[in-house]
């Protein structure tokens, strides 16, 4: 029976292959050139008609030649910025006076009566008052304020230093924290010193600043004299320089006597071995 070509449920019948079309032939060299010559040609022509009736046989103007290029001046150069001076190196800490609300205590006074010269300036900072006192009056002073009534700094109970290099009148800030266990007072005595310069020992008045000076001449190299064992306590006997000073060379100590660490070393060694031997 032959299908009925409405029959939804007939499969469909694919349409028949197109036949294949020939290739286009593609152009020939010859014809790629004959057809730009005449796109030119028309270009040309447009222009010609576009610039009016004369235009057509003048002949076009030629292009002036561009000017030579003039070489560009030396550009001029600029004046170096100004560089503002370098501050000056710090040569102390300021010692702010005391305010005009601070009395000085008594014994500042008594100090200053019982030994001419003796405070060379006095000072107030966060509570506590600094007696700048020369050193040639350090240990006199010292034992004063020992022993005055009004004073009875019984107890030392800090020895430190600072190092300010470039100040004239001398290098260091030699600082002794003086208590007072009866009088419940504190006072602070500074004197400035130089580098080479003799500073009498306080431990004949104060035991606890043994240590403590011994500290600060390894650190420092303060010469103090009268002390009972002045050597190192944080160093080697044998170690070059003072490390707390502020020349005191970054790389250590083989760049101050030794260009070589390692020579310092050595030598050390060899120290070593001759006391074994």
């Amino acid at each position: 029976m032959a299908e009925d070509p409405k029959d939804p449920d007939a499969p469909a019948t694919p349409p028949p292959p197109a036949a294949d079309k020939p290739a286009p032939a593609k152009p020939t060299p010859e014809e790629i050139a004959a057809k730009v010559a005449a796109a030119k040609a028309a270009a040309a022509a447009k222009a010609a008609a576009s610039a009016g009736p004369g235009a057509a046989g003048a002949a076009p103007a030629a292009k002036a030649a561009p000017a030579a290029a003039k070489p560009a001046a030396p550009a001029a150069p600029k004046p170096a910025a100004a560089h503002p001076p370098a501050a000056a190196p710090p040569s102390g800490p300021p010692d702010p006076p005391p305010p005009a609300d601070k009395t000085p205590p008594a014994f500042i006074e008594t100090l200053s009566q019982a030994i001419p010269g003796s405070v060379a300036k006095i000072s107030y900072f966060v509570g506590d008052w600094t007696i700048v006192v020369p050193v040639e009056h350090l240990l006199a002073a010292a034992r004063h304020l020992r022993d005055a009534p009004d004073a009875r700094f019984d107890f030392c109970s800090d020895v430190t230093a600072t190092d300010w290099p470039p100040r004239k009148e001398g290098r260091f800030d030699l600082v002794y924290c003086l208590y007072s266990t009866t009088l419940r007072q504190r006072v602070r005595v500074k004197a400035i010193a130089s580098e080479l310069q003799p500073v009498p020992s306080m431990t004949a008045l104060w035991p606890a600043a043994d240590w403590l000076e011994r500290e600060v001449y390894d650190m420092f190299g303060v010469n103090f004299t009268g002390h009972p064992d002045r050597r190192r306590i944080l160093m080697p006997e044998d170690w070059q320089g003072f490390p707390e000073r502020k020349d005191y060379p970054l790389e250590g100590p083989g760049e101050l006597l030794m260009e070589n660490p390692i020579d310092w070393l050595k030598l050390r060694q060899a120290r070593e071995e001759a006391d074994i031997e």
